[in-house]
């Protein structure tokens, strides 16, 4: 538990703001008494206490994360979410051998990933949401055994790698990113595990590939405010644990598949500010839906005729097999 000191008046100490007073209690060598510091049973000796977990959420605390935090080797949860935190995360991080779960979301943190959440062997719970971020995010993150993967609301700017189809999380956020290039058809290989996908207004540009209609634990899917064209691929009709269906504000067109408006689970469809031209009728039966904005005759609130006929004039876009944008063909 000296460690554990060590560590807790390091953080204590670079805390230049706390005006909910929550470190007041960080006093003396008990720190199982501190508040948002919870212990149990070492893990090497259950006869002794050890610091299990540190919950600060919602603290409104600003400062740094100094190094010393690697001192808590058996930390399992770190909660560190919606603070004024600056910097980077510290580099002794991998020293939390048995951390499970990472949460320092809603702050202030810069820099480019941190690598260093790839040295974590047991972690499971990855959240940096909302923070100032920057750069490439590796494809080794997906490689690892997570949970779930929240990155969404920083500035990453990166492709999506093939090795995204590795990760076994059952959620992942990509919202508001800076995404190069296309979904990777190995995201059908997430089949069995992968329950939320939300990539809305992340820059992604490409058409659906088939294979993300195999997604068949998937409840929650929302791609809404990208630049995806094409047309919705048949195959989403197998996706039948899909609850909630965002894919308004793209260029999406042609023939809204039946099989998707018939999906048991669906309750919320939006394919607003497209260009469909056609939907079944059965599209209107579920519990919300909206189809503002389309080229779909006879249905209120659609585009101008003159705007639907100049975008099915535009060359027709062709997508690759992997769902890529494929160079037209040449002309000989």
């Amino acid at each position: 538990m000296k460690k554990a000191y060590v560590a807790l008046q390091a953080l204590k100490r670079a805390v230049t703001e706390d005006p909910k007073n929550l470190t007041r209690s960080w006093c003396g060598p008990d720190v199982c008494g501190y508040f948002g510091v919870y212990c149990a049973a070492a893990p090497d000796e259950p006869r002794e206490q050890t610091v299990a977990g540190v919950d600060l959420n919602h603290g409104d605390l600003a400062g740094t994360l100094p190094e010393e935090l690697g001192l808590l080797a058996d930390l399992a949860l770190l909660h560190l979410n919606s603070n004024r935190f600056a910097g980077t995360l510290p580099e002794s991080l991998p020293k939390m051998r048995l951390l499970h779960e990472l949460d320092v979301s809603n702050n202030r943190l810069s820099g480019g990933f941190p690598q260093h959440i790839l040295c974590l062997p047991n972690v499971k719970y990855v959240d940096l949401r909302f923070n100032e971020l920057r750069g490439p995010v590796p494809p080794a993150l997906f490689d690892k055994p997570l949970d779930a993967v929240f990155l969404n609301d920083n500035a990453f700017d990166f492709e999506l790698p093939d090795s995204l189809g590795n990760s076994p999380a059952s959620v992942l956020v990509l919202a508001n990113l800076r995404l190069r290039g296309c979904i990777p058809r190995s995201v059908g290989r997430m089949a069995g595990t992968l329950a939320e996908l939300v990539a809305l207004n992340s820059g992604l540009r490409s058409c659906l590939p088939q294979e993300l209609g195999w997604l068949r634990e998937l409840t929650v899917l929302d791609l809404s405010s990208n630049q995806l064209q094409g047309m919705l691929p048949e195959s989403m009709a197998g996706m039948h644990s899909l609850q909630q269906l965002h894919v308004a504000r793209n260029e999406l067109w042609g023939h809204v598949p039946e099989g998707v408006c018939a999906l048991p689970a669906l309750r919320n469809f939006t394919y607003s500010y497209n260009y469909f031209c056609s939907e079944p009728s059965r599209c209107l039966d579920v519990r919300h839906v909206d189809d503002r904005q389309n080229c779909i005759a006879a249905r209120p609130d659609q585009r101008p005729a003159d705007q639907c006929l100049a975008f099915l004039h535009r060359p027709p876009v062709r997508c690759d097999d992997s769902g890529c944008f494929a160079p037209p063909p040449p002309h000989y």
